[in-house]
């Protein structure tokens, strides 16, 4: 009955609503912002190399904010997530994640900046924020916060954490014949002492082993693709034909194909980087930005989006795609296993499980510190919910990791897909500020000032009186948010 009620919706979501949505949203956002993923790539990559520096009296710095949503979002999608959208759907499915993840880009720009113009002060001076807090405090609808809010805590705080453990004990299973049971428990105690730490020490462990793991897989499939170098032609005519149904011209039913490929490719790409869908909106509130301007911030989770897809999940699908035939009948990250076997032997099955175990732990972690956030939207910062919502997050991460994958699956598809389709219309709504802020940012670089934001230039933001962007030209107000009373802009 479950299954039936889940596949239903998802066939509705995924069929219909977000296929075109998402690709529409991110092209509207592209042309809106004139292709800034393009034009103001390297932009990008300079904010992300310098964004050590900045104050963390109040925040994070970017560089971790920027760790801590690559924890989340580099994890099951980008190895099991490959595998599951190639076997299901073909090679074709690889464009579809390349396309979303450029359009995605503009989208992850518009959601971060928001996040970080509606941030607030909590009572122990840390900055909180996200879809949640810009629909309350933008759109004046706390109701569409809440229920952002409990679909975002359903999502990355229960079934995608149960999603990580699946893929973690699945690994575990294969190489090392260790019981579900077993993988299960290690997680949860691992788990539990660092999440009792809250945002900051998620975000420090964050910081050391994000860099680490991403660079090392990337470094493996660069080895994988110099081996294979002759073929790799060939595998990229190969999944633009299977893309676009080339493949199936002569045997017919090539829309069924495209359409098979396009809702692979969106719903494991959309997995992966999670643009639109609000959740690293949530963390990216989180930092004390360098510069001082809530675009820089979108700047560095655009980057996000580019490194967890383009590059890190067409690093596994060039490992997939140039083993050949491998079986068909595996599931999701036993087919990236067996792959990387293939080509350098036992090793890179060992190597594997090693890596699915930084990358789907790392990314527990991260989903509990965004779920956290939103625990204390719907509690008003009451922090004494916590160590029961805690509770409940390490009982998924128990059930994730003895449960079958494919009901995993289905849930996370479902949990993602409502908390996208809130987040698309309130990001719709003020997208006119957004790009206004992003604007005033890109004005003042290119005038060749460094960038800083004063919300007093903008008559929407007068409601806002927690002193958070007026210290660089006005007094300070120390009063803590939950003090503030204030009127929403109107939508």
């Amino acid at each position: 009955m479950l299954d039936t009620v889940v596949n239903f919706l998802n066939d509705l979501l995924w069929g219909k609503v977000l296929i075109y949505g998402l690709v529409a949203t991110g092209l509207y956002f592209t042309l809106r912002l004139a292709f800034i993923q393009i034009t103001h790539f390297k932009h990008s990559a300079q904010l992300m190399l310098k964004s050590r520096q900045g104050p963390t009296k109040e925040g994070l710095t970017s560089f971790q904010v920027f760790c801590t949503s690559m924890a989340a979002r580099v994890g099951a999608g980008n190895m099991a997530g490959v595998a599951v959208a190639i076997s299901a759907a073909g090679p074709g499915a690889i464009f579809w994640m390349w396309l979303i993840a450029v359009l995605g880009m503009a989208t992850a720009m518009i959601e971060s900046t928001l996040a970080q113009v509606y941030k607030v002060r909590d009572k122990d001076g840390q900055f909180r924020g996200g879809p949640s807090y810009y629909m309350e405090k933008g759109l004046g609808l706390r109701w569409m916060g809440v229920l952002f809010a409990i679909f975002l805590i359903i999502a990355f705080g229960l079934v995608f954490n149960a999603v990580q453990a699946n893929t973690i004990a699945g690994a575990m299973s294969t190489i090392f014949d260790l019981a579900p049971s077993t993988v299960g428990i290690t997680l949860v105690i691992c788990s539990g002492f660092i999440i009792v730490g809250g945002l900051k020490k998620v975000a420090k462990v964050s910081e050391i082993i994000v860099p680490f793991m991403a660079l090392s897989y990337i470094s493996i499939a660069f080895i994988v693709v110099i081996m294979n170098i002759s073929e790799l032609p060939g595998i990229f005519m190969l999944v633009i034909k299977s893309a676009f149904g080339l493949q199936e011209v002569v045997a017919g039913g090539v829309g069924y194909a495209i359409a098979q490929s396009m809702q692979a490719g969106i719903a494991r790409g959309l997995f992966s980087n999670e643009a639109g869908m609000g959740s690293a909106a949530n963390i990216a509130a989180s930092a004390s930005p360098n510069p001082n301007h809530p675009a820089s911030q979108g700047f560095i989770q655009m980057m996000g989006v580019f490194v967890d897809t383009i590059v890190i999940c067409t690093a596994t699908a060039a490992i997939i795609l140039l083993a050949g035939d491998v079986s068909a009948d595996s599931d999701g990250i036993a087919i990236t296993i067996q792959a990387l076997t293939s080509h350098v032997g036992n090793w890179g099955g060992i190597f594997i499980a090693l890596a699915i175990l930084l990358f789907c732990f790392t990314s527990i972690i991260a989903n509990y510190s965004y779920a956290e956030t939103n625990v204390l939207f719907l509690t008003r910062n009451n922090k004494k919910a916590l160590p029961l919502f805690r509770i409940c997050v390490l009982g998924m991460v128990m059930f994730g990791a003895v449960a079958k994958i494919g009901l995993v699956w289905n849930l996370a598809d479902l949990s993602m897909g409502l908390m996208a389709t809130v987040n698309i219309i309130a990001l719709l709504m003020l997208s006119k500020l957004a790009i206004k802020v992003i604007n005033d940012y890109r004005y003042q670089l290119k005038a060749g000032k460094s960038p800083t934001f004063d919300s007093s230039q903008f008559p929407e933001l007068a409601h806002l009186n927690n002193g958070i962007w007026t210290g660089n030209r006005g007094p300070k107000n120390e009063t803590p948010i939950d003090d503030v009373v204030s009127e929403p802009t109107k939508a």
